[in-house]
């Protein structure tokens, strides 16, 4: 028995009206397949490119291990040159990934790739985040701490992209003083005699080809899986909801510190706590016995 998943719509272009009527202000889900085909990103993004104007950067990597007490808050797992990287994605299947990489930053001649889509959206202009996977990598079912609208744009490849409204947390297994769900549930084939709560969980699915747009709307739960190696970058704006830019500060300025703190004091019984109590407060909630 499959996930609860609805095709995310997918419109070839928008005008920004229509963008802020039907999916900024309901915040719904959208792909916008051909937003990208006047940014000089659209022909020269791939990932020799890449290793062309970055391959000399020291990237950090994260993998899919579970979350260890003595790793601080987003820690990289591994480094290595771009270069080197990109070899590795293009040779075999890795679970090597970047994550949150202001590559922008690092890299000056990419800024004039890509434009700041006019959506009715304030982007944050210092904030153009590029994440990187090879072949049937994957990144645990998450939301992103500061609660902002997500436009996200894949090149080179494919990534299958399943996501969650924030009302469907209670059916995911929530990781209590996190932003994660469990992470040995393989959302890309659960189990659900396992994980039974998921049966009630109603999501969308979409796969994104090179230069599509996915517009993940604030507080919404999302995984990828790299079905070829590729790379995206994200452009944000701030929360327009008032309560989630309250979750958002909370998140920030509480929730991360205290977690961080509880790891120090307690070790790996503050994970293997906050783990099992994903499943008892999950089950408990929805009246699941075990």
């Amino acid at each position: 028995m499959p996930l609860n998943l609805k095709q995310i719509p997918r419109v070839t272009s928008i005008s920004k009206d229509n963008f802020v009527k039907n999916y900024l202000k309901p915040q719904r889900p959208v792909v916008i397949e051909k937003l990208t085909e006047d940014w000089p990103a659209f022909e020269k993004w791939n990932l020799d490119y890449i290793k062309k104007v970055a391959g000399e950067k020291t990237v950090p990597l994260y993998d899919d291990r579970p979350v260890k007490h003595d790793e601080g808050f987003n820690e990289a797992h591994a480094q290595m040159t771009m270069s080197d990287y990109v070899d590795l994605l293009q040779e075999k299947p890795t679970n090597f990934r970047i994550f949150l990489y202001n590559i922008m930053k690092e890299v000056p001649v990419l800024q004039s790739d890509f434009k700041f889509p006019k959506l009715g959206m304030r982007l944050i202009k210092g904030l153009p985040m590029m994440f990187f996977g090879g072949t049937d990598s994957k990144v645990f079912m998450h939301y992103d701490i500061d609660f902002t609208n997500i436009l996200h744009f894949h090149f080179s490849g494919k990534k299958r992209c399943i996501i969650f409204p924030p009302d469907q947390s209670q059916y995911l297994y929530r990781v209590p003083h996190s932003l994660i769900a469990r992470e040995d549930i393989d959302f890309s084939d659960p189990d659900l005699k396992k994980w039974p709560a998921l049966k009630q969980a109603q999501g969308y699915v979409c796969e994104l080809n090179h230069g599509e747009m996915l517009y993940m709307p604030e507080g919404y739960w999302h995984y990828m899986h790299y079905l070829t190696p590729g790379f995206s970058i994200s452009l944000r704006s701030y929360p327009r909801k008032i309560q989630n830019l309250g979750k958002a500060l909370y998140n920030l300025f509480f929730m991360r510190h205290f977690d961080n703190f509880m790891r120090k004091r307690k070790g790996q019984d503050w994970i293997d706590y906050k783990n099992d109590q994903a499943i008892i407060k999950t089950h408990k909630k929805l009246n699941i016995k075990e």
